[in-house]
């Protein structure tokens, strides 16, 4: 016997909507069961190269963030001697900040200042041509847009940033545990016994003699003796639980900071913790972002030429 009419109808339909036939303008069309598809974001980039400025060259470890630049954020490592170390300081700095951000349209920049054989303060000359590189050249090297330009550092990182705020403008200074604060006295207790010797006090003992002999030398590099002339406002971060050497100065540095006649409005910070605070403290991390917004906000229109 034949099937019904109806009933072959009723097959064939079925038949083209399992294979998702669609029949022509007026045929059944099947939904799809996945997803669709999603843009992925555009990667970040980030790489080292040497850069130049002024005649001064210098390695930079640089991250270009997967949305449009808008402002950059230049920064400074820590204290390393050996310049074969210098590098990976200047990448692990890099990464620290880059998890203290909350947003993803910072370029950021470690600078790679050598230490090795020098005093204190002498990476200035390559701290600064970085940084005048990013003010003056990054847009055109990079294919980016930089409107603002910030800059941070952690513990000799942190002293860099404060004596770069007395030489070039900025539109805000982040600097964490900065240090040496008071170098003569450091070198003092190395010098009694009472610290563990160091490649830094060792090279100012060859150049310029014993400290109790010769002290001037070492007040010099002190950043007790930069608290003047700031030229934005700075954020300074200090965890409470420091080494006694760092929280015997810290009130000298702040209370100096506070009553300079001539700089821009300072900011400081005191949490729980050690020589790391800006990046374990809850607390840190939002004011650093706090300032970083409100400078933005207020510096829009703002040349830092």
């Amino acid at each position: 016997m034949r099937p019904p009419w109806k009933l072959l109808c009723f097959l064939v339909l079925t038949v083209i909507a399992a294979c998702g036939g669609s029949g022509g303008s007026g045929g059944v069309q099947i939904a799809s069961s996945l997803p669709p598809p999603v843009s992925s974001p555009a990667p970040s980039v980030q790489g080292t190269r040497t850069i130049s400025y002024g005649g001064v060259s210098v390695q930079v470890v640089i991250h270009v963030p997967p949305a449009a630049v808008k402002d950059a954020l230049v920064l400074y490592h820590p204290t390393v001697w050996f310049d074969d170390r210098i590098l990976g300081a200047a990448e692990n700095t890099l990464d620290n900040f880059k998890r203290l951000l909350n947003r993803d349209d910072m370029l950021l920049v470690s600078v790679a200042y050598p230490q090795q054989n020098r005093e204190i303060g002498e990476g200035l000359r390559e701290a600064e041509a970085a940084l005048l590189w990013v003010k003056n050249e990054a847009s055109r090297a990079l294919g980016v847009s930089i409107n603002r330009v910030f800059i941070a550092g952690h513990s000799q990182g942190a002293y860099v940033v404060t004596r770069l705020n007395s030489l070039q403008p900025t539109n805000g200074v982040i600097a964490n545990a900065p240090g040496p604060l008071d170098f003569e006295y450091r070198c003092l207790l190395e010098e009694r016994g009472s610290a563990p010797g160091s490649q830094e006090c060792g090279l100012m003992v060859q150049r310029y003699g014993r400290p109790s002999a010769n002290p001037a030398p070492y007040r010099k590099i002190s950043l007790l003796s930069y608290t003047e002339g700031f030229k934005a406002d700075a954020l300074f971060v200090q965890g409470l639980n420091d080494a006694d050497i760092q929280m015997r100065s810290w009130p000298l540095l702040k209370q100096a900071v506070q009553t300079c006649t001539n700089c821009q409005r300072p900011v400081f910070l005191e949490v729980t913790g050690g020589h790391d605070a800006l990046f374990t403290s809850f607390t840190a991390r939002e004011a650093f972002n706090q300032f970083i917004d409100q400078r933005r906000a207020a510096a829009s229109a703002v040349r830092i030429d």
